[in-house]
C-alpha cells in the first residue's frame, strides 16, 4: 500500500511519543499487615511471630516485601534485618502514618518517619508508603492545606535520601467524592508526592477504582492488592468485586513500573480455610497471572 506524505508525517510525529512511553515492568511483592492480624489471633506479639512470618513469605514465592514501621522499631530492627537476609527477602518499602493536618502533629510525624526511613533505607528500602491520619469528622479546608504543605516537605526530605514517597488511603479519604484524596492530588508536588493506591479501599469508600487510577496516572507509585466478594474480604487475592484485569490493562497502557503489593487482610466474616502461607502462595500466582 502506498504511503502518502500526509500519512508519513502523522506516523513520524507519533514516534517520539511512542519512544517516550516507558516499558511496562511491574514488580510483584507482599505487604505483611495480615501477619499482625494472624499473630493477634494467636495471642503473639510481632516479635514472637516474626520468625514464622519471613520464612513463610519466602516459601510462598515472594522476594519483595513492604514492612510496617513497627518492624523497624529499635527493639525489632536487628531481628528484622537478620530474618530478611536469612529468608532472601528484600524490604523495598516501609509503611507508616501519622497526623499531618496540624503543624505540631505534622512536625512530629515527619521527624519520626525520617528516623524510621533511615533505618529501612539502610536495609534496602527505596520507598515510604504513608497514610495521613484521618479524622472522625471532615478535615477543614485549612487542615487540608496544612496537610498538603507538610506532605510536600516530607516528600522533599525523603527525596534527599533518594527515597520515593507514596500516599496511601483507606475509606475516610474517599468521603465526599474523594475530597481529601483529590486535595492531596491537586495540591502537592508531583515530583515529591506520588500515590500508593489501595484499590479495595477505594471501592469500599464508594468510589470507582478505575476513575482514581486514571486521575493518579503517572503519579502512581505502587498499588495494594486485596480482594473482596460481596463486600467481604477474601482470604486470598483472586477474582472478586474489583475487576483487576481492567486495572492491569490500564497499568500496561501507561507503562507502569512500580510495585504491586499483595496485602491480604481479615475481617469478621472472612472465611479462612487454608494456612496463611498457602493463601499467600495462591495470591502471588493470581497476581502474576493477571499482571505479568
Amino acid at each position: 500500500m502506498q504511503c502518502t506524505r500526509r500519512k508519513w508525517l502523522v506516523n513520524a510525529a507519533a514516534l517520539p511519543a511512542l519512544a517516550a512511553k516507558p516499558a511496562y515492568r511491574p514488580s510483584i511483592g507482599v505487604a505483611l499487615y495480615v501477619w499482625a492480624q494472624q499473630f493477634a489471633r494467636e495471642k503473639k506479639t510481632l516479635s514472637q511471630g516474626i520468625e514464622e512470618a519471613f520464612p513463610a513469605v519466602s516459601r510462598a514465592g515472594y522476594r519483595r516485601t513492604e514492612l510496617m514501621s513497627q518492624f523497624w522499631a529499635p527493639d525489632l530492627r536487628d531481628k528484622t534485618r537478620a530474618l530478611l537476609k536469612q529468608s532472601k527477602l528484600e524490604a523495598v518499602s516501609m509503611y507508616n502514618g501519622g497526623p499531618m493536618h496540624t503543624p505540631e502533629g505534622a512536625e512530629q510525624t515527619i521527624a519520626r518517619t525520617l528516623d524510621l526511613a533511615e533505618v529501612a533505607r539502610a536495609a534496602g528500602a527505596r520507598t515510604v508508603a504513608f497514610n495521613p491520619d484521618p479524622k472522625r469528622e471532615r478535615k477543614t479546608d485549612e487542615e487540608l492545606a496544612i496537610q498538603a504543605k507538610y506532605l510536600n516537605q516530607l516528600g522533599a526530605r525523603l527525596k534527599e535520601r533518594k527515597m520515593g514517597f507514596f500516599i496511601h488511603q483507606h475509606a475516610p479519604e474517599m468521603r465526599e467524592d474523594a475530597r481529601e484524596w483529590r486535595h492531596v492530588l491537586r495540591h502537592t508536588d508531583g515530583n515529591l508526592v506520588k500515590f500508593c493506591l489501595d484499590v479495595d479501599w477505594v471501592k469500599r469508600g464508594g468510589q470507582d477504582p478505575m476513575t482514581l487510577l486514571r486521575e493518579a496516572g503517572a503519579r502512581l507509585g505502587s498499588l495494594h492488592l486485596r480482594s473482596a466478594r460481596n463486600g467481604v474480604w477474601m482470604e486470598e487475592f483472586g477474582d472478586g468485586d474489583v475487576d483487576y484485569r481492567e486495572v492491569a490493562a490500564y497499568l500496561k497502557q501507561i507503562g507502569f513500573r512500580g510495585d504491586l503489593l499483595v496485602e491480604l487482610a481479615y475481617e469478621k466474616d472472612t472465611q479462612i480455610t487454608r494456612s496463611l502461607e498457602e493463601d499467600l502462595k495462591r495470591s502471588r500466582e493470581y497476581a502474576e497471572k493477571i499482571f505479568l
